[in-house]
């Protein structure tokens, strides 16, 4: 088995230069750094991982954690992670946390004890025990897709008090990149010395959920319902505040009645939307705040016979790869879920080799893919950028 003083040897270099190379320690010229791995692939040399990690204390792995892996949204968010971290050299371990807050410790305690260098998590409703355990730990960790706020100090909240502060930026703000580092109205938290800070990703919700309900409202539709997602979700909040501000924009009242809960789910999505076809006064169209509970959407709408756009129009929050093969064909909110993969696993690198620089909270921007199923006629998609 070849040794990394036989690869030093085959390229004409130091050991040390090896190490830089394969490590990533230290620059090296690109001519050598091409010696080396062409030597490294010539005798087929293989790094001890274990070893390496023991000296460096790098495994050069990251966990992620993130739940329903089948859903197309956060299989691309795991595509677009995985390739940046393999760009950069490191390995990908991943957990479902089942948006559970108890399980959620479980499985980050156990990436943990395998010594990945940082994590990346799509938090629960409930984050207070997983931003406890993150903080005890002191695990570079970046969030995505659901915010956690900087809340102020719930001395309620078990496995919490004693813990140190945790700071990131403020998640209400609007902006492509936020930065901050301490909790509540941005003055340190003098009772948490040293705190842990977070970063965190996520595309925008509120202006393009306005965006879907003002484009029904031009259309002629007074009574707009919303199928929200599961409450305590930055989503869920985000979402339903832009439903509310794209009301207001069109000069529409808020009827509470006309927003229910799909619990994020198609099986909460499907009874949620039964409830409101049996109004007195249904809507007539409808927004749906995440791809699997369009799916329970459009089951309840077959279950009662009504065909979209004729007898209800639907528009969606989440684009996936079959809504343009639907018929109608879904008029959607396009996320960028592999750049928000990407962009995690930026942060969290920076976040590695810069444990103590401001946080940051970057949102990217949302597209509105105009098709049919809102009732408009039938054209080529339009997709264009909104935030």
């Amino acid at each position: 088995m070849a040794t990394m003083a036989d690869v030093a040897r085959s390229a004409g270099v130091s050991v040390a230069t090896v190490s830089h190379v394969l490590n990533g320690t230290r620059p090296v010229l690109p001519g050598t750094r091409q010696a080396v791995l062409e030597a490294v692939e010539r005798l087929g040399y293989s790094p001890n991982t274990l070893a390496r990690s023991l000296v460096t204390s790098r495994t050069r792995s990251l966990g992620l954690a993130v739940s329903a892996i089948s859903n197309p949204y956060f299989t691309e968010i795991c595509q677009g992670v995985e390739a940046r971290a393999r760009e950069h050299g490191y390995g990908l371990l991943i957990a479902d946390p089942r948006d559970d807050p108890e399980h959620e410790c479980t499985v980050v305690r156990l990436l943990h004890e395998r010594r990945v260098d940082g994590l990346i998590v799509a938090p629960s409703a409930d984050p207070r025990g997983l931003l406890a355990l993150l903080t005890r730990h002191r695990v570079p960790t970046v969030f995505l897709d659901r915010l956690v706020p900087s809340p102020a100090p719930d001395h309620s909240a078990p496995d919490v008090s004693g813990e140190a502060g945790i700071g990131q930026g403020a998640s209400g703000e609007r902006g492509s990149e936020e930065g901050g580092s301490a909790p509540g109205d941005g003055t340190p938290n003098r009772s948490a010395p040293d705190p842990l800070r977070f970063d965190q990703v996520c595309a925008e919700n509120a202006g393009p959920m306005a965006r879907l309900v003002t484009h029904l409202a031009g259309l002629g539709h007074r009574r707009i319902g919303l199928v929200a997602g599961l409450p305590g979700f930055s989503t869920t909040t985000e979402r339903i505040d832009g439903y509310r501000q794209g009301l207001a924009a069109a000069g529409l009242p808020h009827d509470e009645r006309l927003m229910v809960h799909g619990d994020s789910a198609a099986e909460g999505a499907e009874r949620a939307t039964a409830a409101l076809l049996s109004l007195a006064a249904p809507p007539t169209a409808l927004v749906t705040a995440n791809n699997a509970m369009t799916l329970g959407a459009l089951r309840a709408l077959r279950d009662r016979g009504l065909s979209v756009p004729g007898d209800l129009a639907l528009v969606c929050f989440d684009d996936f790869a079959w809504a343009d093969l639907f018929s109608p064909r879904l008029t959607a909110i396009a996320q960028p879920s592999r750049e928000i993969g990407t962009e995690a696993v930026r942060l969290l690198l920076e976040r590695i080799e810069t444990p103590d620089r401001a946080s940051r909270t970057v949102r990217l921007p949302s597209a509105f893919v105009h098709r049919t199923s809102c009732g408009c006629p039938d054209i080529h998609s339009e997709k264009g950028t909104v935030s």
